[in-house]
């Protein structure tokens, strides 16, 4: 049985103020989790948000890292520098900044790669457009999207990396995917892993889904066998909010566990 696991993805939002207070929020909210939590606030919080999640189970991530562990690279941050911070996970290649940013797949794998090679879990993200579901290219960009993403990672470390599916015509729309589109692209994430590692490693890896995740439909989500967790965002800037997805995600289709 996989852990589910819930990601907090504060995106640019938040003053030390507002940070410490949300995380503080959520560790007090959640101190019996039964599924992971991670939260991913901007660089500028890490550390603040590290303090407040000391010695409790609510793990650390970042939303994003450079490629290299040092050197001229002016505004960005380096996985062996998250790593130092107490970071556990980083987000890569999320939609916003493929779309934004102009992050390519090339680009995307060296930061999966980068890392790893730091013990940073990276999120891969993939994800389909509008358009590009209407044309039924949904699988084939997903594809696309994790093999060249996963490129030159060894079996063994590929099972170390978390996959989040995020459809782009999801994410900030407020429509989700329903629970039977996310789990077909779930089921067929897996059935590439299988490929690109082994069956039994695909089944150890965590899949989750992101867009448009709320306490109102992170249940019937998470009770697909295919969907590990969630990536969320909005919802994870109000405390009660973010804390109803993680009771959901963690019930997997059984009684909300109490804290």
């Amino acid at each position: 049985m996989r852990t589910p696991l819930v990601v907090a993805n504060w995106k640019m939002h938040g003053t030390l103020g507002e940070a410490r207070a949300l995380a503080s929020a959520v560790r007090d909210g959640l101190k019996r989790p039964r599924a992971e939590v991670v939260l991913c606030p901007p660089f500028t919080a890490l550390a603040a948000v590290a303090e407040i999640l000391a010695g409790s189970t609510i793990g650390l991530g970042a939303q994003n890292c450079h490629w290299e562990t040092q050197g001229a690279f002016t505004g960005e941050v380096s996985p062996a520098m998250l790593a130092e911070l107490g970071c556990r996970l980083v987000i890569i290649g999320h939609s916003e900044r493929r779309q934004h940013l102009g992050e390519t797949d090339a680009l995307v794998n060296r930061k999966v790669r980068a890392a790893l090679a730091q013990g940073v879990t990276p999120l891969l993200c993939v994800g389909e457009s509008a358009d590009e579901r209407r044309q039924g290219l949904t699988f084939t960009v997903v594809e696309g999207q994790l093999r060249a993403g996963l490129g030159g990672v060894s079996p063994e470390d590929l099972g170390r990396c978390i996959v989040a599916y995020e459809p782009l015509w999801a994410i900030g729309t407020g429509v989700n995917a329903t629970p039977a589109q996310a789990s077909e692209v779930h089921g067929y994430l897996r059935g590439l892993l299988s490929e690109l590692a082994s069956k039994e490693t695909a089944q150890a890896i965590r899949i989750l889904y992101g867009g448009s995740v709320k306490a109102d439909n992170a249940g019937e989500l998470c009770r697909e066998p295919e969907i590990d967790g969630a990536l969320v965002g909005g919802a994870s800037l109000q405390a009660q909010s973010f804390i109803g997805i993680v009771r959901k995600a963690a019930a997997r289709g059984g009684s909300h566990p109490k804290e």
